[in-house]
């Protein structure tokens, strides 16, 4: 195998093995893995990335590992980057499904997240310091940052914030081009249609081609965070379809926030608990199919975008509005992380990490964990 490839494919697997703690937390360790210990991009460059990964429907993070994957490769490590971030989350969400249809409930593993979580925590921090002193270009810029993560605390759609952002950037920028104000703009995909509720007056027989169809529509049209897949997955599949119940979706969300990767592997659990292996696999490759395409799609574009300056300004806005969600969705965490001494006691242990003795990530995502365990033993 080509250096680059096996290269690509070991970071990538390692990656889908340590990635906890969402899409804030898997972009703060591929800046950490990529940028700062490998040097294959330039924080620039990542940012670039990221900001059109953000412009695409699909899970933003997957689509930043497939984007990176390409550069560094080409086409088969763009497939390759993609499909060993999606396979620990893939497997571990399919152990789980057989554990739950066997058990009726799901392993806990309260004591590792305990100390990994923190731990996280510190490598989004330190991401969100690096890529600002790049994003950040002025003082506006600045204050966009902040607005987009005030908005988002405060309730607003992320979708909203990163494409207001965006658009109030190019405007600002190019302000003496523009000859008219739109009145409006209408952004497709901003909302899941209630008519399927009015349709689901039964429920439709199970199929796996019904399961492909219904999950290839959700990776093609889904913006915004797990909170926006719910939406579309209970509108889906408890509404429409008739295949979940409320309780069994809440289940299946819960997996995809316990797994490291993509919290799309949502999909697999699903799958795996209505049709087993067939299912969970018909249901992983729908979902994640369309992020693979519109990569491969839109990549050759991204270097060009630097030219115009209409584009320049929009993945500007886009890349300062994207930090500014990082760091809210970041305070979150915290709040959720940080629970007492030990836990911060341990983000600090990681951040000394990162910072004095720039430890591997996996060693760090490891240690925290180890932590975990350890301190719930000693009190116990």
């Amino acid at each position: 195998m080509n250096p680059n490839l096996r290269e690509v494919a070991l970071l990538f697997l390692k990656l889908g093995l340590i990635s906890f703690g969402g899409p804030a937390a898997h972009i703060g360790l591929m800046r950490r893995e990529i940028v700062q210990r490998r040097k294959w991009v330039t924080d620039a460059e990542f940012l670039d990335l990221l900001g059109a990964s953000n412009l695409i429907p699909g899970p933003t993070s997957t689509e930043l590992a497939i984007f990176l994957g390409y550069r560094r490769a080409g086409w088969l490590a763009l497939i390759l980057a993609g499909t060993l971030f999606i396979l620990p989350a893939m497997l571990l969400a399919m152990a789980l499904g057989w554990a739950y249809l066997t058990y009726g409930t799901l392993p806990q593993a309260t004591w590792l997240l305990y100390g990994i979580k923190p731990v996280i925590i510190a490598i989004v921090v330190q991401a969100l310091w690096g890529l600002g002193q790049t994003a950040v270009k002025s003082p506006f810029l600045a204050a966009i940052g902040l607005a987009a993560g005030a908005l988002y605390l405060l309730g607003i759609s992320p979708l909203l914030v990163l494409i207001g952002g965006a658009l109030l950037v190019v405007a600002v920028r190019n302000a003496r081009r523009l000859r008219s104000v739109f009145a409006s703009i209408v952004v497709p995909g901003l909302g899941a249609s209630t008519l399927a509720g009015a349709l689901a007056a039964f429920a439709v027989p199970f199929s796996l081609t019904t399961l492909f169809l219904t999950f290839l529509k959700i990776g093609a049209v889904l913006y915004g965070s797990g909170y926006v897949l719910l939406a579309f997955l209970r509108a889906d599949f408890v509404t429409n379809l008739g295949w979940l119940t409320d309780q069994q979706l809440i289940d299946a969300i819960a997996v995809g926030q316990f797994t490291p990767g993509p919290v799309f592997t949502t999909a697999t659990f699903i799958g795996y608990f209505l049709g087993g292996v067939p299912g969970a696999l018909v249901a992983t490759l729908a979902i994640f199919l369309p992020s693979f395409l519109f990569v491969a799609t839109v990549y050759p574009i991204v270097p060009r975008l630097r030219g115009s300056a209409w584009a320049s300004a929009l993945l500007d806005g886009v890349n300062v509005a994207a930090l500014g969600l990082m760091a809210g969705v970041t305070l979150e965490l915290a709040r959720a992380a940080l629970i007492d001494f030990p836990t911060v006691a341990i983000a600090l242990l990681g951040a000394i990490g990162l910072l004095k003795f720039r430890l591997n990530s996996a060693w760090l995502v490891a240690g925290g964990g180890a932590l975990g365990v350890l301190y719930h033993l000693a009190a116990g």
